[in-house]
């Protein structure tokens, strides 16, 4: 890995004004190295899905920047972020939904390069096929249609036509929820032997911090759209420094329970997003909230080598 591909600073995305303004997630800041896979974390609601997608202007964002090999993706204009979406490619949650079930397998992995005016026709017929086999899909399935496939097969055919494009990023958003627990290991080493067969940067986006650990470089950890913690995985999974961060990995099953520490006990719901908290939006949930919890928004800060968490207690971490 050298270098950043994307930078992600000061992001926003929020609706309505004034006093009814919603922030669905504000202040977010992290960067995807080349080659790296990031982490995305967090609970249902936390705004996961939208950053993944103002970041890629699939929405757009209120405010912020956002910098993809040395382009600032915010202020391109229409056709010059369509002739960059090659190298930024998606795959959706439901494998059911995100495939058009009129299309023709090979339609569908064709379609993004058609658009794109990527080669003659011989030629992006040969990068679906080189496709599915990357997948590990039979050739023949280039003239079948979505529902003759498993859920885990319509995956592999998603993976694959985010591959045709012979993507720099992938953004990975939530891609074995909807599959049988039996399908999702296979998915996930199908996407880990990709990324590093490919050398692929990725945002990998789950709830499932079990498949966070083994497929991600670094982990970012997010609460009611803001940002608590980033660190490398390894570090973040043997030594979480927010109280968020602690709680989540808690509750994650494990073999041996000492190995993860005492569980630690979240009390009350997840705030509405239309009403967070003031403060720190974390703080109505925190077991070690401080009187100033309630006043003052926690900067991300940098508290050791590669380690940031947005919290007002020094001592933790």
């Amino acid at each position: 890995m050298s270098g950043a591909l994307l930078t992600v600073s000061g992001l926003a995305k929020h609706y309505g004004e004034g006093a009814k303004t919603v922030r669905i997630i504000d202040d977010i800041g992290f960067s995807i190295g080349r080659g790296e896979v990031v982490g995305l974390v967090g609970e249902s609601g936390s705004g996961k899905t939208t950053i993944a997608r103002a970041m890629l202007r699939l929405i757009e964002p209120t405010s912020g920047s956002v910098r993809f090999d040395g382009q600032e993706l915010t202020k391109l204009s229409p056709s010059a972020l369509r002739r960059l979406r090659p190298r930024m490619q998606y795959v959706f949650q439901d494998p059911y939904a995100s495939l058009s079930p009129r299309m023709t397998v090979g339609e569908i992995l064709t379609e993004g390069l058609r658009i794109q005016g990527i080669g003659p026709e011989a030629e992006r017929a040969r990068r679906a096929l080189d496709a599915l086999e990357q997948v590990e899909m039979p050739a023949d399935a280039i003239g079948r249609y979505p529902h003759e496939f498993s859920g885990g097969q319509r995956q592999r055919i998603g993976i694959a036509r985010a591959l045709a494009l012979r993507p720099d990023l992938l953004v990975a958003d939530e891609p074995v929820s909807a599959l049988d627990v039996s399908i999702q290991a296979q998915v996930i080493n199908l996407l880990r032997g990709l990324q590093r067969r490919l050398g692929l940067s990725m945002l990998f986006i789950s709830h499932d911090l079990a498949v966070v650990e083994y497929l991600c470089d670094r982990v970012i950890v997010l609460y009611l759209g803001r940002v608590m913690e980033i660190a490398a995985s390894e570090a973040l999974y043997a030594a979480p420094a927010h109280p968020y961060t602690r709680a989540l990995l808690a509750a994650v099953p494990h073999p041996d329970p000492a190995q993860r520490g005492k569980r630690v006990l979240l009390h009350g719901d997840v705030p509405s997003v239309a009403a967070p908290p003031s403060g720190c939006v974390f703080r109505t949930r925190c077991p070690q909230a401080l009187a100033a919890c309630a006043e003052t928004v926690p900067v991300l800060r940098e508290f050791a080598p590669g380690r940031w968490k947005a919290c007002l207690r020094d001592d933790l971490g």
